[in-house]
């Protein structure tokens, strides 16, 4: 018996992921471990500070303080779904970081089942838990 697949593009696929492990494990041993889910972690929450002044009211006195800014961009990608996983996490945390509390979180993916549906709704609702328990622990 063999291991080989019986479906050609299978195969292919099979030998280039192997291919590219090896080249990632030569290349920078660190990248090894990545994975897309862990992308969000290489960056550092910015402090709250920092949020408002660039997001905020700084340059627009009058305009949306940056919680709100995250909020609305929270929404905007729970719309676009699962190519924007990583994003989501890191929006997350830095609403954390200027004050949204888990409530406004959860109703700014909520309202946003309207436009991107249920399962992307989910989906959101289901990285943001993960990152508000890690945030509390």
């Amino acid at each position: 018996m063999t291991d080989t697949p019986k479906n050609p593009f299978e195969a292919m696929f099979s030998q280039t992921q192997s291919l590219m492990q090896d080249w990632v494990k030569n290349v920078n041993p660190a990248l090894a471990s990545f994975t897309p889910a862990s992308f969000d972690k290489m960056w550092p929450t910015v402090p709250a500070e920092m949020l408002e002044a660039f997001l905020g009211k700084q340059f627009n006195p009058e305009g949306l303080d940056a919680k709100t800014r995250l909020l609305l961009t929270l929404q905007g990608l729970t719309i676009q779904g699962a190519q924007a996983e990583p994003q989501i996490r890191l929006t997350v945390r830095h609403a954390l970081e200027t004050g949204a509390t888990k409530q406004e979180i959860a109703e700014a993916i909520g309202l946003a089942a309207v436009f991107g549906g249920v399962p992307a709704m989910n989906k959101a609702m289901e990285l943001a838990k993960q990152v508000i328990d890690e945030e509390t622990e």
